[in-house]
C-alpha cells in the first residue's frame, strides 16, 4: 500500500525487496501517487459560487508542512472544455515545494457556453483571495495553471485581469481581484481562430465538435466569440510572467498555438519561458515527471522574486 503522503512517511522496506531506490523512483511516486487518486484534498468540495442553484466547487490541497502566507496554483484540468473534473490534478508534486494547489471544477461547454468557464475560474479566485487568511493563502502570491483546455483557459483568465465581459459577476466577492502573478499553460491552446488550420485530421476531429459545443458554432461562424476567447488577442504590457509547456508532436494541440502566444509576449516585452518537449504528444508522464515539476517551482519563485 501507498502511505498517503507525499513527504514525512517513514518506510519500512526489506533489504531483499528492494536493494536501491533511485531518487527518480521517489520523485516518480509522487506523480503515481497523483495519478491513481491517493492523495486527499485538505478541504473537499468547498462551494465558491452558485449558479442556478446548482454549487461550483474547488478542492484545496495544502503543504503537509505547518505553514502561513502559502502561495496558491489554482489548477484548472483539461478535456476539450467538455469533459474532466477538479480530481485531476497531475501537479500535485507541487506540494513539496509549498504550494497550495486548488483544483477547481468549472462548466463544462455541454452545460454552458463560452464564457461562463472563465467567469466560474475568475469567481473561484475571488473566492480564495476573499479566504486567504482562513486557509493561510498568500493574497498576493496567486498563480493560475492549466492543461490542453485548461491550459488555454488558465492562459485567458491570466491575461484578462479587469476585463469585464470575461470577469463576469458570479460569486459573492465581486471586490475582490481576479489577478494571478504567473500563468503555466501545459499544452494549451491560445488561439481559435488559427487552431482548425493548424490541426492534423486527428485534432480536427476532436477540436471541431469540441468548439462547436464551447462557442455554440465554429469560429468562422462566431468569430468575435472565438476572438473573445483567445489568449493571443488580449496580451499587452500588463501581463503576469508566462511558461508555456509543449510537446512538438501533439497531434491534439498544435505546437503553433504555444508558438503565438509565445510570440504575442515576446513582442510585448514580457516575461515568457518556452519549453517544447521534444517528441512528446498531447500529454504524458514526460509533462509531469520530477525533473518538470521542478521547473515549474524554479519558474514560479523566480518570477515571484522579481522587481
Amino acid at each position: 500500500m501507498v502511505p498517503n503522503c507525499l513527504s514525512g512517511c517513514r518506510y519500512s522496506i526489506a533489504v531483499n525487496d528492494i536493494a536501491a531506490i533511485s531518487i527518480w523512483a521517489v520523485s516518480w511516486l509522487a506523480v503515481l501517487i497523483s495519478a491513481t487518486g491517493a492523495i486527499e484534498p485538505t478541504k473537499r468540495d468547498i462551494q465558491y459560487a452558485v449558479v442556478a442553484d446548482k454549487p461550483l466547487l474547488l478542492d484545496l490541497y495544502l503543504p503537509q508542512t505547518p505553514a502561513t502566507n502559502r502561495p496558491l496554483i489554482v489548477w484548472v484540468h483539461g478535456g476539450a472544455w467538455r469533459a474532466g473534473s477538479k480530481q485531476d490534478v497531475p501537479i500535485i508534486a507541487l506540494l513539496n515545494d509549498g504550494y497550495a494547489i486548488a483544483s477547481v471544477d468549472y462548466r463544462l461547454s455541454a452545460t454552458a457556453k463560452f464564457p461562463a468557464q472563465v467567469h466560474d475560474i475568475k469567481a473561484a479566485i475571488r473566492f480564495l483571495r476573499a479566504s486567504s487568511n482562513q486557509y493561510q493563502l498568500n493574497r498576493d502570491r496567486f498563480f493560475v495553471a492549466g492543461s490542453s483546455a485548461g491550459g488555454h483557459l488558465a492562459a485567458l483568465v491570466g491575461v484578462t485581469n479587469q476585463h469585464q465581459p470575461l470577469e463576469g459577476t458570479l460569486g459573492e466577492h465581486l471586490n475582490q481581484s481576479s489577478k494571478v502573478s504567473a500563468i503555466v499553460s501545459f499544452y494549451g491552446g491560445s488561439n481559435l481562430q488559427s487552431i482548425l488550420s493548424q490541426s492534423t485530421p486527428h485534432g480536427l476531429k476532436v477540436r471541431v465538435p469540441a468548439l462547436e459545443l464551447l462557442l455554440g458554432g465554429q469560429p468562422e461562424q462566431q468569430s468575435a466569440l472565438a476572438r473573445l476567447a483567445s489568449p493571443v488577442a488580449h496580451v499587452d504590457q500588463h501581463d503576469p510572467p508566462l511558461f508555456l509547456i509543449h510537446g512538438d508532436q501533439d497531434p491534439q494541440m498544435p505546437i503553433n498555438q504555444a508558438h503565438e502566444l509565445h510570440g504575442a509576449y515576446k513582442q510585448n516585452r514580457l516575461v515568457a519561458k518556452f519549453e517544447v518537449v521534444h517528441g512528446g504528444a498531447h500529454g504524458g508522464k514526460e509533462f509531469f515527471e520530477a525533473e518538470m515539476i521542478a521547473r515549474v517551482a524554479q519558474f514560479l519563485r523566480e518570477v515571484s522574486t522579481t522587481p
